[in-house]
């Protein structure tokens, strides 16, 4: 009988190659029963390795490494990588749960629509690890037997594995990997899958599946051929092409971070359809090219110490004959393959006994699929043999073994192609970084762009949500690289979650936020600085929500900004105090310019010359937005929900230390103007009766700010006390080095987005922001963002920090094309509604 099974193994048709494939008899949260063993499952967290610090990889690598050698140790353990496209359909059942405010169902349209567009694979790691046989009793063998056996798993028995899996998951837990036990829906996507590929599982909300439901994932046909696998659907018809590739050879050595992170990279390669072939000399290919994204099945055994070891002995005695050999022949020289190996076996059978390391021995399998045809899947097939042959790992297809192959991909089957293995030391598995890659943002939260680092995915960040954590996000970089348009989206996002939002306009050209608010029906109002609008920004009507004693300060004090010296030197301060009083008293609706009329009929000179320049002053486009006679109707800024939008262009603010009275007429009124804004954002996030509203403060060029005692004041308390009022501050600013001068705000940041930089004080200065190592290779990386291979301007590419302090890169993504252009902020976009304005900024 012997003879027979050694005959058949050698001609591959016998042993675990012809054993059945395993009967699935319960899918559970974290378990896999089959008729004959039991595994436990979990889902592996992404790490954000792609800009980690070498010390930081190196710790993480340490301790992935002694999870292998201390919890796995003598485990059989199954590694699987799949992919599934992003569903569109689930961010518009979540949209209800994220907006409410204008035409969110149109919004979270176009974001669905583009996510179909774009077709994001999304990366699932999985790690099994077999519990144990299934040893039924002897009363449901004899249940069995006669046929009168209930279908499923009995509950004694699902509980026992369910406690032997939390005895394992409770160590993983707190591994590099941070793995949690995987959802029933998930574990039984991966089981249908193999025989039914782009089909979801039908468990949605199950917490066991047993019986019929069972029995529909695993029901389906397959059909071998020597070098693929045809998926059948139920209508008789091919709807997938299948390759099992196994991965013979590998270097022996592999350099960390590089060649030897072979499981990282699977999200890297990419390849041209053929279709599309004939036309590459035509246009860019780059462009065109699409991820292969060949999936990853390890079937592993991390050797306990004692029997590693010993196979370390053997593999040093095999040497040492073969040593012994060589001398006594006349070769006398045994060469220096079989002196490095004797070497190499002493080193690491010194390891071993330090435990610093172990033994793994592993089976690696890539599994690469087309939905398209033959043709397709075997460029994908190409693509991935080319991408890992560039790192000096063979790669070919398993002929004649397909379905042995194909059946070890299977989750709770075994090892069948035992000769295709490898034996490696632990440092080695460890360092394929399987778990490595990208991973940045909210876990919840509206989709505002998706990653470009190994692993693809969405970026989720939720601009106004109440996270119980600082509130200050910062947007870093050169000009016309997208931070601005990106704060933008950011405004629009908590707008639509029902947020009040207030940019300042500096530059202006924030215009295109109101039409986009206008465009999607959210309440909104672009407030110029022009005399159309006189009277926008008085503080009277903007604090009268707040209580008219909130303007008896803060109104004389903006007046006194802009009244002359010498009559404040005569005593104005007073008559302003007197005269605002008496119109917050006396008038049912008050406003400025009655604090001005009021100083102008006085019978004081003071008080009437103080008028007279007042009213002068009110006749500039500055003076008029905050002291002006408003038109008949015109309505001030809101409190309400939706977007408000203040440009004010040209200030002109004096340099931090210039004394007040070398002031212009000009830069007073900035300042006043400035100070009415300022007074009514904070006062506006200080009102108790909206502390449950969720507020948001754009404000772009914050150097504007920053230049003055005012603009410096502002910013350090709304970051200060963001978290505890609700207002979440947006910064936007060309100058890294000058935001690092505002530890205030620098120590409430919860996001960085840093976009490109060009000179190496900048840059080092977004390093420290985006929690990045210092140096060269850092420098580098935050010049080339934004840059496109043949050199052109890759907007909205950036680094993000989230709240986690983890970092990765973003592009950041405009839902339609329509959109786009309402939030161009380039002089092109101004130039149409510029002619359309009178020469005194008065529409026509």
């Amino acid at each position: 009988m012997r003879v027979l099974e050694k005959v058949s193994a050698l001609l591959g048709v016998g042993g675990e190659r012809s054993a059945p494939p395993p009967r699935y008899e319960g899918i559970a949260d974290g378990l896999v029963l089959t008729d004959g063993e039991a595994w436990g499952w979990w889902t592996c967290e992404t790490s954000n390795s792609d800009l980690m610090g070498e010390a930081e990889r190196e710790a993480e690598q340490q301790r992935a490494e002694t999870t292998l050698t201390s919890v796995l140790a003598g485990l059989d353990v199954h590694l699987r990588v799949v992919w599934s496209p992003y569903s569109a359909a689930d961010y518009r059942a979540e949209a209800p749960e994220l907006y409410r405010a204008g035409r969110w169902e149109e919004w979270a349209e176009h974001r669905a629509a583009r996510l179909d567009q774009i077709g994001l694979p999304v990366r699932h790691v999985l790690l099994g690890v077999r519990l144990g046989p299934r040893k039924p009793t002897a009363g449901r063998r004899a249940a069995e037997a006669a046929g009168a056996a209930a279908a499923g798993v009995p509950g004694r028995e699902l509980a026992g594995w369910h406690t032997a899996a939390r005895r394992i998951g409770r160590r993983l837990e707190s591994s590099p990997w941070r793995c949690t036990a995987a959802p029933v829906e998930l574990l039984a996507w991966m089981v249908t899958r193999e025989q039914h590929r782009g089909v979801p599982a039908p468990v949605a909300g199950r917490a066991l599946v047993t019986g019929a439901a069972l029995a529909a994932l695993t029901h389906g046909r397959v059909l071998p051929y020597p070098d693929h696998l045809r998926m059948v659907d139920a209508r008789g018809e091919v709807c997938a092409w299948v390759a099992v590739l196994t991965m013979p050879t590998f270097p022996e050595r592999m350099s960390v971070p590089g060649a030897g992170e072979w499981l990282r990279t699977l999200a890297e390669i990419s390849y041209l359809p053929p279709n599309d072939e004939e036309d590459q000399e035509d246009d860019d290919v780059t462009g065109r090219l699409v991820p292969v994204s060949p999936e990853a099945s390890v079937r592993l055994r991390v050797l306990p110490k004692r029997e590693a070891i010993a196979r370390t002995d053997e593999t040093a005695k095999s040497v040492r004959e073969q040593t012994r050999s060589a001398r006594s022949h006349a070769i006398g020289d045994p060469g220096q393959v079989i002196t490095d190996a004797g070497e190499a076996m002493a080193d690491l059978r010194a390891d071993l006994e330090r435990e610093e390391t172990s033994l793994v021995h592993d089976h690696p399998r890539l599994v690469v699929t087309s939905t398209v045809g033959l043709e397709d899947l075997r460029a994908r097939i190409d693509a991935t043999v080319a991408h890992f042959g560039d790192m000096g790992i063979t790669v070919q297809v398993g002929t004649d073994e397909q379905r042995p192959l194909w059946l070890e991909t299977w989750a709770g089957d075994r090892v069948r192609v035992p000769d295709l293995g490898h034996v490696r030391d632990t440092r080695a598995m460890a360092g394929a970084w399987w778990w490595g890659g990208a991973r940045v943002g909210d876990d919840e939260g509206p989709i505002v762009g998706f990653l470009t680092g190994s692993t693809p995915g969405v970026v989720r960040l939720a601009p106004a949500a109440d996270r119980r954590d600082a509130t200050t996000t910062a947007y870093v970089g050169r000009s016309g690289r997208g931070k601005t348009t990106a704060m933008m989206c950011a405004g629009l996002e908590a707008a639509f979650a029902g947020a009040w939002c207030l940019a300042l306009d500096f530059k202006g050209d924030l215009g295109g936020m109101v039409s986009a608010a206008e465009r999607y029906g959210l309440p909104s109002r672009l407030v110029q600085m022009t005399r159309a609008m006189a009277g926008t920004a008085d503080l009277i009507p903007l604090l009268a929500e707040a209580g008219r004693d909130a303007a008896r300060a803060e109104v004389p004090a903006q007046l006194s900004l802009v009244t002359p010296a010498h009559l404040r030197a005569a005593g104005a301060e007073v008559a302003l105090q007197a005269a605002t009083n008496a119109v917050l008293d006396a008038e049912p609706v008050p406003g400025t310019w009655q604090v001005i009329e009021h100083l102008r009929a006085s019978g004081d000179r003071v008080a009437r010359e103080t008028g007279e320049a007042l009213h002068e002053l009110a006749q500039t486009p500055q003076g008029a937005l905050f002291m002006g006679r408003p038109a008949a109707g015109a309505e001030a800024l809101s409190t309400a929900p939706g977007v408000w939008v203040v440009q004010m262009p040209g200030l002109s603010l004096p340099t931090i230390g210039e004394e007040r009275e070398r002031w212009t007429s000009v830069q007073a009124l900035s300042v006043a103007l400035m100070h009415s804004v300022l007074a009514y954002g904070i006062v506006t996030a200080g009102r108790p009766d909206l502390r449950t509203l969720p507020k948001v403060v754009c404000v772009p060029e914050v150097h504007v700010l920053t230049g003055t005692p005012q603009g410096r004041h502002f910013l350090d308390y709304v970051a200060r006390v963001g978290r505890a009022l609700g207002v979440h501050l947006h910064l936007d600013t060309q100058d890294a080095t000058g935001l690092m001068l505002l530890p205030g705000v620098v120590e409430q940041l919860v996001t960085v987005v840093g976009f490109q930089l060009t000179t190496a004080p900048q840059q080092d200065a977004l390093a420290e922001l985006l929690d990045l190592p210092p140096g060269r290779h850092t420098r580098e990386l935050i010049r080339s963002l934004g840059i496109e291979p043949t050199g052109d301007i890759r907007h909205g590419h950036s680094i993000v920090r989230d709240r986690r302090f983890g970092s990765a890169t973003v592009q950041w993504d405009i839902p339609t094309a329509e959109l786009r252009d309402l939030l161009d902020t380039s002089p092109r976009a101004a130039a149409e509604p510029a002619a359309a304005d009178a020469p005194d900024g008065v529409p026509a």
